[in-house]
This record gives C-alpha cells, sequence and structure tokens, in this order.
C-alpha cells in the first residue's frame, strides 16, 4: 500500500490600497481595485469593491448636489432682516443678508455654495435655507397695542 501526501503552502501577502474620496462624491459611489479579492491557486482573484457612504451632518443635509440647512429666526427677525452667520463645509463663514420679509416656509437660494460636483471641476450645487419662523408664546395688552398702531394699516 502506497500512500500519496500533498502539501499545499499557504503565505498571507498584505497591500495597502489607498482610495482618494473625492469632493462631491454621492452615497453609493463605487470604488473598484481589480482582482485584488482573496487569491487562491488556479482561479482569478475577485474584484474588491467600496462603496461609499454618507455620514450624516449636524446641520446641513445633502439633496443632489445641494445643501439643505434650516434656520430658525424670531418674528421681529422675519419683519425686520438681519445677517445670518453660516459656516460652510469648508470652514469658511459666510455672512448671508436678510433684507426682505421671511414668511414661514420661506426658502432661500445661495448659489455654487453646495456640495462640490466631482465630474465638474469648480462648480458646486445650490444652498438651500429653509425658514421657521418662531412666534412669541404671548404679548402683553401693550404690546399688541403697539403693534395694532404699527401694523395695522399694513396687514
Amino acid at each position: 500500500m502506497r500512500e500519496q501526501f500533498s502539501c499545499s503552502k499557504s503565505r498571507t501577502v498584505e497591500e495597502i490600497l489607498t482610495i482618494e474620496i473625492k469632493p462631491g462624491w454621492k452615497k453609493g459611489t463605487k470604488i473598484t481595485f481589480p482582482e485584488k479579492g482573496n487569491q487562491e491557486p488556479g482561479v482569478i482573484p475577485a474584484d474588491l469593491i467600496f462603496v461609499v457612504d454618507e455620514k450624516p451632518h449636524a446641520l446641513y443635509k445633502r439633496d443632489g448636489n445641494d445643501l439643505v440647512v434650516n434656520q430658525e429666526i424670531t418674528l421681529l427677525e422675519a419683519l425686520t432682516g438681519k445677517s445670518l452667520d453660516l459656516t460652510t463645509l469648508d470652514g469658511r463663514n459666510l455672512v448671508i443678508p436678510l433684507t426682505e420679509i421671511i414668511k414661514p416656509g420661506t426658502e432661500m437660494v445661495v448659489q455654487n455654495e453646495g456640495m462640490p460636483i466631482s465630474k465638474e471641476p469648480g462648480k458646486k450645487g445650490n444652498l438651500r435655507i429653509k425658514f421657521d419662523v418662531r412666534y412669541p408664546s404671548r404679548l402683553t395688552p401693550e404690546q399688541k397695542a403697539d403693534l395694532r398702531r404699527v401694523l395695522g394699516g399694513v396687514l
């Protein structure tokens, strides 16, 4: 009786793969490294595929290439105006003057301040600011009389 023994060698090879995430890449973007998957003798290695996901931001929400931010302002600010200070995702400070009367549900669009468009270098989506007007919870009789006097002919 004759016995046969087969001897196979196995070795682990480490390789560092670098992914350069480009500004503006959307959730679901796939990065493929051809034939970098598990290797077995006589078998072509599979592709290694990474899929981009998005981490939620505390202030901004992405909508395609646009960024959306909800901004609460007081009734006084809605009627008389103010300067809105926002810090962009890339750390710049935007000062946006509110000079028109802001009604509840108003949306203001700031051109070219959204997400970078990865296939069009230098171009960005828009920043959309959605306003919620905070009304006072109560007014004194004197305040009501003053408002009637000031706004009586306007409303």
